[in-house]
């Protein structure tokens, strides 16, 4: 179950922190992600924002490098997302995902597939205003 957390309106410039709490994952080896959907956009128009897998790698958007990141607290099950700098393109509902993983050296589904992931939480809205 993932349950998504922190969203808010903002101005230009300003910050949010993004919270998805993860449970009921059952596996060592996971990818974890953010992904978010723009308002009146379809579903399959998810746009991939940070993937992170269970041996600490990340990747993420282009348009995120620099402002976005991603960081695991699994004392308390928690995926973070600190969003910095943000942008009006930022608005958006955000939505966490997961997906397991059979072995270690199974790679995550790239941010363009939204599809190879099969567990969504219901999302948070981030708007930001200029």
């Amino acid at each position: 179950r993932l349950v998504e957390s922190g969203g808010d309106s903002v101005q230009s410039g300003g910050s949010l922190r993004l919270s998805c709490q993860v449970t009921g994952l059952g596996s060592q080896h996971y990818c974890l992600g953010w992904f978010r959907q723009a308002l009146g956009k379809d579903r399959e128009y998810r746009e991939g924002v940070v993937i992170f897998k269970s041996d600490g790698t990340t990747t993420y958007v282009d348009s995120v490098k620099g402002r976005f990141t991603v960081s695991r607290d699994t004392a308390d099950n928690t995926l973070v997302l600190q969003m910095d700098n943000l942008q009006s393109d930022d608005t958006a509902m955000y939505y966490c995902t997961a997906h397991r993983l059979s072995y270690s050296y199974t790679s995550c589904a790239s941010l363009r597939n939204p599809t190879g992931y099969n567990y969504w939480g219901q999302g948070t809205r981030v708007t930001v205003s200029s």
